[in-house]
């Protein structure tokens, strides 16, 4: 390819889902002039494959990705068990424990403030 041709095309993306519910899914990447032309290559390529509900084309340099500075934020700290359901996995023992205990007179007479002797 000359390097007049390789301005010529463009580097696009292709997204497509199932069915109206289901998510975007990348299928590939494809070289083409426009955003017409990648269209009608995605679907001469991919529909004939296998049935599809939508299909998006996107010119790859309108996609911004992280840097790797940003992807630096994504890590997540580890004092944050407490938002993920494994954090409260104590919860059901210590639960068990309280229904299994003994409530004894005294006990639940002091729930008024009453006690009797």
């Amino acid at each position: 390819m000359s390097d007049g041709a390789k301005g010529f095309y463009q580097v696009f993306e292709v997204f497509s889902r199932k069915n109206d519910t289901a998510p975007l899914q990348h299928q590939f990447s494809l070289l083409a002039p426009n955003h017409e032309i990648a269209l009608v290559m995605a679907q001469e390529n991919f529909m004939r494959r296998e049935p599809v509900s939508d299909i998006w084309v996107v010119k790859r340099s309108d996609i911004r990705m992280m840097t790797e500075e940003e992807k630096t934020s994504l890590q997540r700290l580890d004092n944050k068990d407490y938002r993920t359901t494994k954090g409260y996995g104590y919860l059901k023992k210590k639960w068990r424990q309280y229904e299994q205990q003994m409530l004894d007179e005294k006990e639940i007479f002091s729930w008024k403030g009453e006690i009797r002797r």
